[in-house]
């Protein structure tokens, strides 16, 4: 937007929206002071108009009723629209609608998943990493689908079955000299963990599978054993190997 000092609004506005036109008074959109639409109108900006005199904002229209609702009378959108209204909420930078949508479903839920996410900075990384070798392997043998063999372990487990008896807890530690015998990466194409939260295995599962979900990729996983990979002497580990299948079409 370019800076107009000055300029003079009407009461009754008439806006395009990405082609979708609205009218509405000049106060609703000045509603919340903190706002770009409050900005925009604020006589500050020049703001193009159509050939027919509308206000032109360019931006898909689709959810912006929702917004104009908000700013009117405080209307909140059902919640199979949140996660859409709250995308232009962020756009509109208002304040007050974006934190009563955060207070909902499924807004809460996602910001609670990702607090738990948040001890695995690498978990983005590694999506992005069993999104590109299903794509390589699918294409390399011009199949449908793509197998992968992911590694999600949340902590460390005993690497034979005579040793948690040795623990008086469910925690498995040994001493740094001790641990880099155990040191070791698993077989497998990706792997996840270990981490501390009650958040368990499973809790990941979801998250890859749903995410994957989300950008229309469809992921089956099961577990087809452990890592059983030789360390030392008698010890074998026995992190859980999960097989993912990646459907591309």
């Amino acid at each position: 937007m370019n800076e107009k000092p000055g300029r003079l609004f009407p009461e009754i506005l008439s806006l395009n929206v990405g082609g979708t036109f609205f009218t509405t008074r000049l106060s609703t959109l000045r509603r919340h002071e903190d706002t770009m639409l409050a900005a925009m109108f604020s006589g500050r900006y020049h703001i193009p108009q159509d050939a027919d005199g509308r206000y032109f904002i360019d931006r898909d229209g689709h959810y912006f009723g929702d917004i104009l609702n908000f700013l009117r009378e405080g209307e909140l959108p059902p919640q199979e629209l949140i996660r859409a209204v709250h995308r232009e909420a962020q756009y509109y930078s208002i304040g007050p609608l974006l934190e009563q949508l955060e207070d909902m479903q499924p807004l809460t839920g996602e910001k609670v998943r990702q607090a738990f996410l948040d001890l695995l900075p690498y978990y983005r990384d590694n999506l992005e990493r069993i999104v590109e070798i299903a794509k390589l392997r699918a294409m390399q043998k011009k199949a449908r689908f793509a197998k992968l063999k992911i590694c999600v372990y949340k902590e460390e487990m005993p690497i034979t079955p005579y040793e948690r008896p040795l623990f008086n807890s469910l925690r498995f530690e040994r001493s740094d000299s001790e641990a880099k015998l155990f040191e070791h990466h698993c077989e497998v194409d990706v792997s996840f963990g270990p981490w501390e939260a009650v958040a368990d295995v499973y809790d990941l599962l979801h998250c890859i599978v749903s995410d994957l979900a989300e950008r229309g990729i469809s992921a089956e996983q099961q577990c087809i054993g452990v890592c059983d990979k030789h360390l030392i002497n008698h010890y074998y580990c026995k992190r859980p190997i999960y097989e993912f299948k990646i459907t591309w079409w």
